[in-house]
């Protein structure tokens, strides 16, 4: 059998446990493409996972990354879109972090002819995971305000594009004045450094009490009534990470009173019909705005699969403005 190499996370930790492996190559079964990546896209999830905080669901290893482009070498049987030779971008559970990955032809897409494979991994996971919380369970229209958590990240970068591309005005929170002007540039209108602003105050300062419709947070622990105070009347609060914890306190008698609307998300952990439901609401609403240029992914740098402690360790310091890409050989 023949081997590759993967990165794994040998214990939960610091950005040494992340240990390259030797593995079998696996083989293709059902609708599943073997893919030799050639390029991986970095997310929050892949250092949380690292670091013990947020876990595998059951069933799967302890190979990390959720998105990869590159080349398709062989099919399972079932599979009827693709076949050995194509280019695809795809979304996984797991295992981008390898040579060879394997992914579900529903959850794969064919790379655009005038893109490489680092602008491919830098699409997938943030483009699902902003149509589902901003459009599907958002419900942002034309004439409407967003406020978007983590400006500068890949989720919040794709999340104020789309959201111009549909005509909503776009607020955002980053943690530098060197970001404000960035994300500015890629179509955000007004933009708060959480470092020595404070969002609520900056907020109704510019736009009134109550004034925002549709809130996308990143963030969660004691940002979460907070948002509620900014929410108008019949606003929605879609929670889509935690990095400043799991729990806050929520104002029933400000949801009641606003008639608001707080849902959850998390891509990973869906049923695989879902996902590639998902994956095809993605292909028909927004490739052809990734194609024209109307939106175009953001990347901050591409490195060496061989350097990804150093990638980790630059998202650890949110350093990156937009996607970090991991080039394999």
């Amino acid at each position: 059998m023949t081997s590759m190499q993967v990165v794994a996370i040998s214990a939960p930790g610091d950005s040494s446990s992340l240990v390259f492996q030797n593995r079998i190559k696996p083989v293709p079964e059902g609708s599943n493409l073997l893919i030799r990546v050639r390029a991986i896209g970095m997310n929050r999830a892949d250092s949380l996972q690292r670091q013990g905080l947020y876990p595998m669901p059951p069933g799967l290893g302890d190979v990390p990354g959720l998105e990869l482009a590159g080349e398709v070498e062989a099919v399972g049987p079932d599979v009827q879109r693709f076949k050995a030779g194509d280019r695809v971008f795809a979304l996984v559970a797991e295992g981008a972090y390898g040579e060879y990955c394997l992914a579900d032809e529903g959850l794969s897409l064919p790379v655009p002819e005038n893109w490489d494979f680092a602008k491919a991994a830098a699409v997938m996971e943030v483009a699902c995971t902003t149509n589902e919380t901003v459009f599907e369970l958002g419900q942002l229209e034309s004439g409407q305000t967003f406020l978007v958590h983590a400006g500068a990240s890949g989720v919040g970068t794709t999340a104020v594009q789309m959201a111009k591309s549909v005509g909503a005005r776009v607020l955002f929170t980053v943690g530098t004045d060197q970001k404000i002007e960035l994300v500015k540039q890629i179509g955000g209108d007004f933009g708060i450094n959480y470092q020595n602003q404070d969002f609520v105050a900056e907020s109704i300062n510019l736009l009134g009490e109550a004034a925002i419709d549709l809130i996308q947070d990143l963030v969660g622990g004691d940002y979460l009534t907070r948002n509620l105070e900014l929410l108008s009347p019949a606003g929605r609060l879609v929670l889509v990470g935690a990095l400043r914890g799991e729990t806050g306190e929520l104002s029933i008698g400000l949801m009641l009173k606003k008639r608001l609307k707080v849902c959850g998300f998390t891509l990973r952990a869906q049923k695989l019909e879902d996902k590639r439901r998902i994956v095809s609401r993605v292909e028909q609403r927004w490739m052809p705005k990734y194609m024209d240029g109307t939106i175009d992914p953001v990347i901050h740098c591409v490195m060496p699969f061989r350097d990804v402690h150093q990638a980790h360790q630059l998202m650890d310091n949110n350093e990156n403005f937009g996607k970090i890409i991991l080039e394999v050989d």
